[in-house]
């Protein structure tokens, strides 16, 4: 089993001690640097080399937004999820267009940090439920109108930028994985794109979504 090295980034003392405390509960999980400063934030990951950073937007010095850039650059394996108390759509874009990988709300129940962690890990882009579904409903507006996305393929678009995972999307659908995979292969062949991060991004870029 695959250690999971993390790094917590957050000046809220409180705050990161119970992000530890949870975290700790894993055994496949591994805390291996936590800071409350801005200044020190960048050779820690650097010396850590961290799967994971979470990363609290409110900090003196430089904010977590800013600091995206050379967390990337001093890290760049690592797996970027802003920790922050603002669910909208705007703090949200921003930190998508910055590099973050997920976005957790502070307020989330505790298991959502766990369930956030592993979804980027495995590449996959976490969001909290009430943006995904705004963002991609505006998506797959300008999806349709472009791209002639069947409804079928549409709908497997909007489950996965939902958060729900294959099987789950299979046995909703009454498909096998393998048909699942395969709308997925042709929706991002259509739209010249190779994950659902990246399908987010060009939303945003794009204007899709506004900021």
């Amino acid at each position: 089993m695959k250690t999971i090295r993390i790094v917590v980034i957050d000046d809220h003392h409180l705050v990161r001690a119970g992000i530890l405390s949870l975290l700790n509960e894993h055994d496949d999980i591994e805390v291996v640097g936590d800071t409350g400063i801005s200044d020190e934030a960048v050779q820690l990951l650097t010396d850590t080399q961290p799967d994971v950073v979470l990363l609290g937007i409110a900090m003196p010095g430089q904010t977590g937004y800013q600091l995206i850039p050379a967390i990337a650059e001093a890290a760049p394996q690592a797996k970027i999820i802003i920790l922050s108390m603002h669910d909208t759509q705007e703090h949200v874009n921003s930190a998508l267009r910055l590099g973050a990988h997920g976005y957790l709300v502070k307020t989330a129940a505790p298991e959502e940090l766990n369930f956030t962690i592993r979804r980027v890990l495995q590449g996959e882009l976490a969001l909290p439920a009430s943006v995904s579904r705004e963002m991609l409903e505006l998506y797959l507006e300008q999806v349709r109108k472009s791209h002639e996305l069947t409804a079928r393929q549409s709908t497997v678009l909007k489950m996965t930028v939902d958060g729900m995972r294959t099987k789950e999307i299979a046995f909703a659908l009454d498909i096998s994985v393998k048909t699942v995979e395969t709308y997925r292969s042709q929706i991002m062949a259509k739209l010249g794109l190779q994950d659902i991060p990246s399908l987010v991004r060009y939303a945003i870029r794009n204007g899709i979504t506004e900021l």
